[in-house]
């Protein structure tokens, strides 16, 4: 091995990084979900109108998706360590904040600083992954650790929220950021490298602007068209973001100080990624909904239960990842792909045979749904790395974590209201007229409107209603599974029609996209 082979390959000392980068990952996942549990105490306890409930629960998504890009650029400008520790105090303090507001509004507030803190951490760690692992072997295995920790939180927050809500007030589920976050400051001095910057470069506030404007209406469109359904405001606001996107973008490429360089926006293998990493949030998310609801609704689990139900599905999640980046170093990284999205594909047709009575076969199929979406996941991250200079990671880090976040909310619309559509049509074919309007709209509805009817009809109401519920679920999968064929499809139309600068297996290490 060459001496410049052996000084790009991370040490003992780069590892142990990465398990300190791995704590803020990990909070800032469980952080979207810890809640889960803890909004009915918090409501009781602060008075929240349902407005407020929505809005303490949704504002931390928001604003974390908003900052994304923008914390991304400030990170290549004054390096991710130094973004890091900053995001690590901010986070602490506001973590405190919320433990102890004593109204909804004061807790609105602290979960929206949250989310600045939640922003400046996500695109930092993963910027540092590609200063600190060099090689991409071990980059590619770092990656996996990376996708699998990032996963993991998002199964772990329901679960520690309601072990802690058993024994402890609701504030608990803020204090338990503050000891890690306490220990990567202690250590993130000493173990972690201050990383690259990008200097002399001045920071483009108009471009932050425009970003946040893109992202914040688009995200909160979407999120109230999936709550409420197809109303003409809710596609102005998803107007309006993707207007502003477009705008931004323009500006990224005319302006002399973009956030964004320009020739990464042009590079193919980096964009694929982007996409690849979108496509899999949709498809993880929009089936996360229905896991909630199967669990708790159909099977009638309590909330912890249901919560300990759910993290089966991620088990297999801690092997995907690392094999996949290991698989993608031997067979290419379109191969990996394309598997994956087959792989979840599978996934998604084992649950269009689930039906009210299905524990196993549902968390079988979340399961390899679970595995070979993360496996692209864990790909896509790892060629994003490597299609971007050290200096510019932050940025591009970023850029991929704002795509999943739109993956994300477009995967709860879409299959969301996919499975809604698909309730209101069975449940009104199959049940009484008198009673098909109060219990057609949602299963939550019919279990509600059950309670003050006749027992044989309260038993129609609720068998109808879990029933529908189902096929709304299947519906979903269904449609799930071919849009993730389609996507395998065309990435490997794509991949065979690409010359081999192009192909998503041309190689990932490019340090010199400008």
């Amino acid at each position: 091995m060459s001496t410049a082979v052996q000084e790009d390959r991370a040490g003992r000392k780069e590892w142990i990084a990465l398990a300190v980068l791995a704590l803020p990952l990990l909070l800032v996942s469980m952080d979207v979900s810890i809640l889960y549990f803890a909004v009915p105490k918090i409501s009781e306890d602060l008075h929240a109108s349902p407005t407020q409930q929505l809005w303490i629960f949704d504002i931390y998504g928001f604003v974390l998706a908003g900052l994304l890009v923008t914390m991304g650029a400030v990170a290549d400008r004054i390096g991710a360590r130094r973004l890091l520790l900053i995001g690590a105090v901010a986070f602490s303090a506001t973590s405190l904040f919320a433990a102890y507001a004593d109204s909804a509004a004061h807790l609105i507030i602290a979960r929206a600083v949250l989310g600045v803190g939640g922003a400046t951490l996500m695109p930092s760690t993963l910027a540092m992954i590609r200063t600190l692992f060099r090689d991409e072997r071990q980059r590619g295995k770092a990656i996996g650790a990376w996708t699998a920790v990032m996963t993991a939180g998002i199964g772990l927050g329901p679960v520690l929220s309601g072990v802690l809500l058993e024994h402890f007030w609701w504030g608990s589920v803020f204090l338990v950021n503050i000891p890690a976050m306490a220990l990567l400051l202690a250590t993130g001095p000493f173990l972690l490298p201050r990383g690259e910057i990008r200097r002399g470069t001045r920071f483009d506030v108009p471009s932050a602007v425009l970003s946040l404007g893109a992202v914040l209406p688009t995200i909160y469109g979407i999120k109230e068209w999936a709550a409420h359904g197809v109303e003409l405001r809710w596609i102005a606001c998803i107007v309006v973001g993707l207007v502003l996107g477009g705008v931004f973008g323009r500006r990224q490429f005319t302006h002399d100080a973009p956030m964004i360089n320009p020739s990464l926006l042009r590079n193919r293998r980096f964009s694929t990624a982007v996409i690849t990493n979108a496509i899999c949030t949709f498809a993880l998310v929009g089936n996360a909904v229905f896991m909630t609801g199967y669990l708790q609704l159909v099977l009638g689990y309590g909330p912890l239960a249901a919560a300990l139900w759910s993290i089966v599905p991620t088990l297999g999640v801690g092997v995907a990842a690392p094999l996949a980046n290991s698989m993608a170093q031997k067979k290419g990284h379109g191969v990996v792909v394309v598997t994956g999205f087959v792989v979840a594909a599978v996934g998604f047709v084992v649950l269009t045979f689930a039906g009210t009575d299905s524990l196993v076969l549902v968390l079988i199929g979340a399961g390899v749904l679970a595995m070979g979406l993360v496996a692209a996941i864990a790909v896509g991250s790892e060629l994003v790395l490597g299609a971007v200079r050290p200096e510019e990671a932050g940025a591009g880090s970023a850029v991929s974590e704002a795509a999943t976040e739109f993956g994300g909310a477009l995967g709860i619309a879409i299959l969301g209201s996919i499975g809604t559509a698909a309730y209101r049509s069975y449940a009104g074919a199959h049940l009484p007229a008198h009673v098909a309007a109060a219990s057609s709209g949602s299963l939550p509805g019919a279990l509600s409107s059950a309670a003050s009817l006749p027992g044989p009809l309260r038993q129609q109401v609720i068998e109808v209603g879990r029933a529908a519920f189902v096929h709304g679920l299947n519906t979903a999968a269904l449609v799930g599974a071919v849009i993730l064929v389609a996507a395998a499809v065309v990435l490997q139309l794509t991949r065979a029609g690409s010359t081999e600068s192009g192909s998503i297996d041309a190689g990932i290490r490019v340090d010199h996209v400008g």
